[in-house]
């Protein structure tokens, strides 16, 4: 999955899809284990989608932080 296509997805929409590749990932491995794949370039590639997605999670949740800030311009302090 390309980083422009993940960009697109809404949050609830990247965690659905992250699981969905984490439970994939985790059959392959488990297949390739078992017996090998004719494709074990599959599991690298699954590997890095959930990266992506992660990483997405994660930018997104940054910049959700960084938009709280004050009228005064200083950074909201918590506890």
């Amino acid at each position: 999955m390309k980083q422009s296509v993940i960009r697109e997805l809404s949050g609830a929409e990247l965690l659905e899809r992250l699981e969905e590749e984490k439970k994939q990932l985790m059959k392959l491995k488990f297949n390739h284990a078992v017996s090998p794949l004719e494709n074990p370039m599959k599991i690298k590639a699954y590997k890095k989608t959930v990266a992506r997605l992660k990483t997405e999670i994660k930018d997104r949740a940054l910049k959700g932080k960084e938009n709280t800030i004050t009228l005064n311009g200083n950074p909201e302090v918590s506890g």
